[in-house]
């Protein structure tokens, strides 16, 4: 039993540890926050409470007009419910002996492809969700998982867009189906091949046989009432708070000043690569089914490249929300991939995307039409 001196000593040599502990960088972050919040409080106490009432502002009308009183949040639920009944009836096991031939020559998990696939059928997060735990139990790598992901955002996560984009090009005098065809469902192909040869290489090819089972046993009632309950949890746990994270940002940089020279970066841009700015704002910061939607309005008398640019842009992962929100959120929770690299095979995709634009806009266009 130590005596009453060294533990004297000892009590005085942690207090002298403690006086000594130098300043962590974050901590003088924090003291300028005590400072500026300090000097508000006395001479401007507003700002604060103005600065919160814009990020409510901008994430309120998502939150609770568009997740809770709105369609999205029941097309989220009803996707995931929709997922597990495909995969209940043995719809994943079909793909897999459908794209195994076809992976095998490209060297790579046939798995990939499922998330896509998915979010062709449904919707993004319920894609995440159901192709997250598949990509684990083929034995797929982290590479390949990152591949999943660049795939699945080259797809529209919704069907309703998916029709509005049609009805758009229809209108603009423009031949859908090699628009479709090569920007939907070529890339379930094209985008392993040409990842899995350049960034992510630690792939590998997987035979039929050594590939599991993905068809669940339980009963058919019970995977649809599971299902409803996995999307109701996506819901409420990940995307909502994710979408609220996103939005309280932008409503943050709104109250700035710095957005409307966001917005104003981001029109620029979409010129350049060939979309309609007013649609393809909305479809980067809000919703691609309502950006369609208004597309459908104005496309007979707009150039038909920017009609093309515009549908295959919407045709993505998109809003931003769900690139820098919802995506890592779910992957992270759902697969072997940190937040950080799933939003970077995220970026990857919708940059090879944004080269699709391109690429249909000005050179695939003047074709069709």
């Amino acid at each position: 039993m130590a005596k009453p001196q060294e533990q004297l000593d000892s009590v005085y040599t942690l207090q002298q540890a403690a006086q000594k502990r130098a300043w962590s960088p974050i901590e003088w972050v924090g003291l300028g926050l005590v400072v500026a919040v300090t000097v508000l409080l006395i001479f401007q106490p507003s700002v604060l409470g103005d600065a919160f009432t814009a990020m409510l502002n901008k994430v309120k009308p998502i939150v609770v007009d568009v997740f809770l009183m709105g369609t999205v949040g029941v097309a989220i639920i009803l996707s995931v419910m929709t997922g597990r009944m495909l995969e209940r009836l043995g719809f994943t096991d079909a793909l897999m002996r459908i794209f195994v031939p076809i992976t095998e020559r490209i060297r790579v998990n046939p798995s990939v492809v499922i998330p896509g696939i998915y979010n062709i059928l449904g919707d993004i997060n319920a894609a995440g969700r159901i192709g997250g735990p598949i990509l684990k139990r083929a034995g797929a790598t982290k590479d390949e998982q990152k591949i999943a992901i660049a795939t699945m955002v080259q797809s529209q996560q919704s069907f309703s867009c998916f029709m509005l984009g049609l009805i758009c090009l229809s209108i603009a005098g423009i031949e859908a189906f090699p628009v479709v065809f090569l920007a939907i469902f070529a890339p379930l192909v094209v985008v392993p091949f040409v990842l899995s040869k350049t960034i992510y290489r630690d792939t590998k090819s997987v035979p039929l046989r050594d590939l599991p089972s993905f068809t669940p046993s339980t009963p058919f009632f019970t995977t649809l009432f599971n299902g409803a309950k996995e999307g109701a949890e996506l819901l409420f746990l990940l995307v909502i708070p994710a979408a609220a994270v996103i939005f309280g940002i932008i409503g943050l940089l709104d109250y700035a000043g710095a957005w409307k020279w966001i917005e104003g970066a981001l029109s620029s841009g979409l010129s350049l690569i060939g979309v309609d700015p007013k649609t393809g704002i909305t479809a980067i910061l809000a919703s691609p089914t309502l950006a369609m939607a208004q597309l459908k309005e104005v496309a007979a008398t707009m150039d038909p490249r920017l009609v093309v640019g515009a549908f295959v842009l919407a045709a993505s992962g998109l809003p931003l929300s769900d690139v820098f929100g919802q995506i890592p959120a779910i992957w992270s929770a759902n697969s072997d991939l940190t937040p950080r690299e799933a939003l970077s095979a995220a970026l990857v995709g919708m940059g090879m995307r944004i080269v699709t634009v391109v690429i249909f806009a000005f050179g695939l266009t003047p074709l069709l039409v």
